[in-house]
């Protein structure tokens, strides 16, 4: 039993706050950028390199939650576009490990050097950051539970939030001790926290292109779940993955006992049991007589 793909993803149901979050950081970007080159900051720099992949990803997420929604008029997309969020996610985690690479090459070449680094403007930016990045985390936090694209989004800007707090802490300690090798000192933290981050969520993005069991899911539980259901004798050929974000999926086939009479009702009892314990709503359930020789269980 199935239905069709007409309702939208948990992303698209906070595209707005992307859409806000999107517009608050790409007009900070600007503004980062330019102060830490004139203050040749390079924890600044970094922190506006990590702004620039923001601006990327929420715009991708964006572009992904416009194109999940539409109708596919070739009819060969049959699970429709969902995927186009995760390949969002994964986007996000590229830019991250890119930015954190750009950051080590960058304090590498400043190795033996010592730049000097006008504070004032570096910690009055990094304030103005901080502020930014605290909206767009209320913003996105909500939606982070429901949505993986909506979470790379919100991890980028706790990550950005860190940099900030670290931009401030680099000003204050160049200032108080004349070194300027605390900024890029900051810089590397930056760096290491925002590849620890990407990292976290490529797992997630490669267990979903894995086609991996949904992570609150345990197959063994559904399989004895629907061994429960009245007049089911065996259970085999169950498959459990997310399409994307809010959007899990599962195919089974159900083997009855020879005393069943009401193939309907245990089908239906079947798709209770997913859709109520595992919320699983969208269930291909195959329901099978013991003498059926329809069913060649597969050898993968």
């Amino acid at each position: 039993m199935g239905h069709d793909h007409g309702h939208g993803s948990a992303a698209t149901a906070h595209r707005w706050r992307l859409q806000l979050a999107f517009g608050l950081v790409a007009a900070f970007f600007v503004v980062e950028l330019a102060t830490g080159l004139l203050a040749r900051s390079l924890a600044l720099i970094s922190d506006a390199g990590h702004m620039a992949a923001d601006v990327v990803a929420l715009g991708a997420a964006l572009v992904a939650t416009r194109i999940a929604t539409r109708p596919d008029p070739t009819g060969r997309r049959t699970y429709g576009r969902y995927r186009a969020e995760v390949f969002a996610s994964g986007l996000a985690v590229l830019l991250m490990l890119g930015v954190s690479a750009y950051i080590v090459i960058e304090a590498i070449h400043r190795v033996g050097a010592e730049p000097e680094v006008d504070t004032g403007p570096m910690m009055l930016v990094g304030g103005l950051g901080l502020l930014v990045n605290l909206v767009c985390m209320a913003l996105l936090r909500h939606g982070s539970d429901e949505s993986l694209t909506v979470k790379g989004a919100y991890l980028e800007v706790v990550a950005d939030t860190v940099g900030s707090v670290g931009v401030i802490l680099a000003g204050l300690l160049v200032r108080a001790t004349g070194a300027s090798w605390w900024d890029t000192a900051v810089a590397l933290a930056i760096a290491a926290f925002v590849a620890i981050r990407a990292l976290w969520l490529g797992r997630e993005v490669l267990a979903v292109l894995g086609q991996h069991a949904p992570k609150d899911v345990d197959p063994n539980r559904v399989a004895a779940a629907l061994e429960t259901v009245p007049d089911v004798a065996d259970v085999h050929d169950l498959h459990l993955w997310t399409l994307t974000s809010g959007m899990s999926v599962a195919t089974a086939h159900l083997m009855t006992r020879d005393t069943a009479v009401d193939p309907a009702r245990i089908l239906a009892d079947a798709a209770a049991v997913m859709r109520e314990q595992f919320g699983i709503e969208h269930a291909t359930i195959q329901v099978e007589p013991p003498d059926s020789a329809a069913c060649s269980r597969t050898s993968w």
